[in-house]
């Protein structure tokens, strides 16, 4: 469930709730105060993974506290 994972607050990704470090880009700022969630399959070819900055294919947070 969606709700039970953590988000990264350098680049959104969201994490499975047993890491400690960022599965993305290794921060250790990790969150659960997040909102929103859309998955990127083809960053080369989204609008929204562009204006995100995402270049990894994956599941986002929209808004992260």
């Amino acid at each position: 469930m969606a709700e039970d994972r953590f988000a990264c607050r350098e680049c959104h990704y969201i994490n499975e709730p047993d890491r400690q470090t960022c599965g993305s880009c290794g921060s250790s700022s990790l969150t659960e105060d997040w909102a929103g969630y859309v998955i990127i399959t083809h960053p080369e070819r989204s609008a929204v993974a562009e204006e995100m900055n995402v270049s990894e294919p994956g599941g986002y947070a929209l808004k992260v506290r």
